[in-house]
C-alpha cells in the first residue's frame, strides 16, 4: 500500500558528491517524518539523518556538515544530499517513514578510495 523506491545510488570517489531520491506514494506524505537509513555488510542498520513534517533535521554524528536532508512535499519526494563522500559511507541506503513502518528496497553507494 505504502511504497518507497530510492533512486541515485551508485560509484563515486571519495571526496565526490551523489544525491539520493525517494519517492512516496500510499500515504500523505506532508505530515510523515522521513528519514534515510543505511546498512553496510556486517554491521547494523542505522540512523542516517531524519526530517520532521515541520522541517527540522537530525544527522549521525559521522554525518554531520557532510550529508543534508530535505523534502519536497509537492513532489512527494525526500533527498539525501551527500557531500565529500568516504569509503566508510559504503553502504545500502534505504529510506523510511519516520515510523518505521515502510521501507524502500534500497540503493546502493559505493564510494572507493
Amino acid at each position: 500500500q505504502v511504497q518507497l523506491v530510492e533512486s541515485g545510488g551508485g560509484l563515486v570517489q571519495a571526496g565526490g558528491s551523489l544525491r539520493l531520491s525517494c519517492v512516496v506514494s500510499g500515504t500523505i506524505f506532508s505530515i510523515n517524518a522521513m528519514g534515510w537509513h543505511r546498512q553496510a555488510p556486517g554491521k547494523q542498520r542505522e540512523l542516517v539523518a531524519r526530517i520532521s513534517a515541520g522541517g527540522s533535521t537530525i544527522y549521525a554524528d559521522s554525518v554531520k556538515g557532510r550529508f543534508t536532508i530535505s523534502r519536497d512535499n509537492a513532489k512527494n519526494t525526500v533527498y539525501l544530499q551527500m557531500n565529500s563522500l568516504k569509503p566508510e559511507d559504503t553502504a545500502v541506503y534505504l529510506c523510511a517513514t519516520g515510523s518505521l513502518q515502510s521501507w524502500g528496497q534500497g540503493t546502493q553507494v559505493t564510494v572507493s578510495s
